[in-house]
């Protein structure tokens, strides 16, 4: 009972990365999966608090999959939640997407956990870390009990480097984390046809939030609760975040009838404690934020197969979530100048939402010959959220085999993408007037709009050629037309996001890849060529700086996340039992204002200077008499300590700087069990 079969890939664009690879990697399983993610095609790196990566310029719509069941959406996202451990491959599914895949469509990040003979009876347990005084302890247990197969993983993570440093010393001040997470899967086979699996996942961080030394008052701020003098370097914020989810598959088979149902429940917590005087003094708001989202719903997905050259597929997801988004903010009253005058009083605002997603979608697989395949599918999305809206989305996907080696895909999808309903949540901005967190427009149309659904047209083609049977290439275009489109970026001193969209938008970008493997060694490369642009911003308004808005209401500006040049490469090579990897990463840089001498500015007009990243790694499996084996790493983490900026502070929603991680030293242990 295949879970392709339930969820096919045509047309589409793919990276595929099974578990023999990722251990390649340096760093290996110890590696977050967001830095497996990057080597993949057209994925650019970015600061926690952004979503860490963007897949094609896109801001977050990324999809997590789990065995073909989709995760609901959280507030923190997946990266610090998915553990690479449980891990049996993943793909990086891109472009004009067949039917099935709904909502979040710039990538598809598809997991498939460790099952049958990839699970051995038996785990493992080790302790990795080194600079930073990172340490992570983990085990890992798995194996089979009559018609179960099962396995469970745990994770603990302690750093001095929790989040990314906004200066580009090596070591970052007040950024130390605690993190532990916690995996588990089972399947039974009730009988040859019948499977019921479960998933269930679990994650706690704690960060402190990096300090950066030197800043001056926010102008106008003189003082709060009496204090008139304050070092930037002492600052005492925290961000606590919780995330849990489950879900339980029953997958059947019945003659040509194959089908799976799912339900899943998510929840999500993420709470930052703000330095109730340093905030103030600096940003002229000390907030408490809290955010909480309970997601649970159900899908299904079915495969009929008609006859040999028509499959028919139909499915449907329908989700509720229950969101709490609530901020207690120390502000001052301002006088006729716009100075803070004390004391500092309170302001409070909370909004809370039950909403609904729902989807259906319907297509067919058409086999026209032995070298061409047709898919066309319909989908139908309805959002019942802040605001209410639907639409009916047409996929065409066609894939021609001309040649043996030889595979050509092209295809057009229409696209409706609803925004994280916790990232849409109103403001009450009028509760701020007239203090030191004033919003720079009065509350109503043009300037609290609600967030709105993003629309848009997808086209992609592409071809991978076998040139031998060890080296493959491809190329893959795409462009895409948006209405709507969504944006989101950090606004305060808090790691959460807020939400706007671009009336009109445009994204284009061509990439090329190749893949070698020859005995014992292995290689890959891959370079993307990429531009975001988009004008008018229409709602939330009230975030964006006036000036900002005016430019941007009749120009198309870059995103802030477009990068235009992506890269990424790496090789592998097993000498006598011992493995020697590398990998690096090329960014041509986010965006950041383009400043003239008479202090204008073009929003996202110039970006961060280039970089390239390059890791090394050398493991070796050493056999022990009479005792499973022990595995020893070796890993350099930025080998020649580039000094590198992901963010510099300006910039459309880019609150502060933020530095890649300088060189690091990391040793592992691991054995057997």
């Amino acid at each position: 009972m295949a879970r392709d079969n339930l969820s096919p890939r045509f047309g589409a664009s793919s990276f595929d990365m099974n578990r023999a690879f990722i251990e390649t990697l340096p760093q290996g399983l110890n590696a977050p999966i967001n830095s497996v993610l990057l080597q993949a095609p057209g994925v650019s790196k970015d600061s926690a608090v952004n979503g860490d990566i963007h897949v094609r310029n896109e801001h977050a719509n990324v999809q997590y999959r789990i065995n073909g069941v989709t995760l609901p959406d959280g507030i923190s996202g997946f990266g610090h939640v998915l553990d690479t451990d449980f891990v049996g491959s993943v793909a990086v599914i891109t472009g004009a997407l067949p039917a099935q895949y709904g909502f979040h469509t710039s990538g598809v990040v598809d997991i498939q956990t460790k099952s049958g003979k990839a699970l051995e009876q038996g785990g493992n347990v080790g302790i990795y870390g080194g600079s930073f005084s990172t340490l992570t302890p983990s085990f890992d247990y798995g194996g089979r009990t009559d018609n179960t197969e099962y396995f469970f993983t745990g994770r603990g993570f302690t750093s001095n480097l929790g989040i990314e440093n906004p200066t580009s010393s090596t070591h970052a001040i007040h950024d130390l984390t605690y993190q532990g997470n916690f995996f588990s899967y089972t399947s039974t086979l009730i009988d040859p046809f019948t499977r019921v699996s479960t998933i269930f996942g679990n994650t706690s961080n704690r960060f402190q939030i990096p300090n950066n030394p030197g800043q001056p008052f926010l102008p106008g701020i003189t003082s709060a609760y009496g204090v008139t003098s304050f070092d930037s370097s002492q600052l005492n914020e925290h961000q606590a975040e919780q995330n849990t989810f489950g879900v339980v598959a029953y997958q059947k088979s019945i003659n040509e009838l194959d089908f799976q149902l799912s339900a899943f429940s998510r929840y999500s917590t993420l709470h930052y404690v703000p330095d109730a005087v340093g905030d103030l003094l600096f940003n002229g708001i000390a907030s408490d934020v809290y955010r909480r989202s309970v997601a649970s719903g159900l899908q299904g997905d079915g495969s009929y197969r008609l006859s040999d050259s028509h499959t028919l597929r139909a499915g449907f997801t329908m989700t509720g979530e229950s969101t709490l988004v609530s901020t207690n903010s120390a502000v001052e009253n301002t006088d006729i100048l716009g100075n803070g005058v004390e004391p500092p009083f309170s302001v409070y605002d909370s909004n809370s939402k039950l909403g609904w997603l729902a989807g259906l979608y319907l297509q067919d697989e058409w086999k026209v010959t032995d070298k061409l395949t047709v898919n066309t599918g319909v989908r139908f999305d309805q959002m019942w959220q802040y605001i209410d809206a639907n639409q009916v989305s047409p996929r065409f996907n066609v894939v021609y085999k001309p040649l043996e080696g030889t595979t050509l895909h092209a295809g057009y999808a229409r696209y409706f993408t609803p925004p994280e309903q916790v990232i849409a949540a109103p403001v009450n901005i009028n509760a701020f007037n007239n203090t030191t967190a004033a919003a720079p427009c009065a509350a109503g149309p043009g300037c609290s709009d609600p967030v709105l659904p993003e629309r848009s047209h997808y086209f992609d083609a592409g071809i991978v050629q076998m040139i031998t049977p060890q080296l493959q290439v491809g190329i893959d275009a795409y462009y895409k037309i948006a209405r709507d489109l969504l944006d989101d970026g950090q606004f305060g001193q808090a790691l959460v996001l807020s939400g706007f969209n671009y009336d009109k938008a445009y994204n284009k970008g061509i990439e090329a890849s190749a893949t070698y493997k020859n005995g014992n060694f292995s290689a890959y490369a891959n370079m993307a060529w990429a531009v975001q642009k988009a004008t008018n911003i229409v709602s939330n308004q009230y975030l964006i700086d006036p000036s900002d808005l005016a430019y941007i209401s009749n120009h198309y500006i870059y995103t802030d996340h477009a990068q235009i040049w992506t890269g990424a490469a790496g090789a592998s090579y097993l000498w006598d039992g011992t493995r020697f990897s590398a990998s690096m990463i090329y960014a041509s840089g986010l965006r950041t204002d383009l400043v003239f001498p008479d202090g204008s500015d073009v929003p996202n007009g110039a970006h961060v200077p280039a970089y390239t990243v390059v890791n090394l790694g050398i493991s070796h499996e050493f056999a022990t008499p009479r005792e499973k084996p022990v595995t020893v790493r070796f890993d350099v983490v930025n080998v020649f300590d580039k000094i590198y900026a992901i963010r510099d502070g300006s910039g459309i929603g880019v609150f502060a700087p933020q530095y890649g991680e300088r060189r690091g030293f990391f040793v592992g242990i691991s054995k057997k069990l």
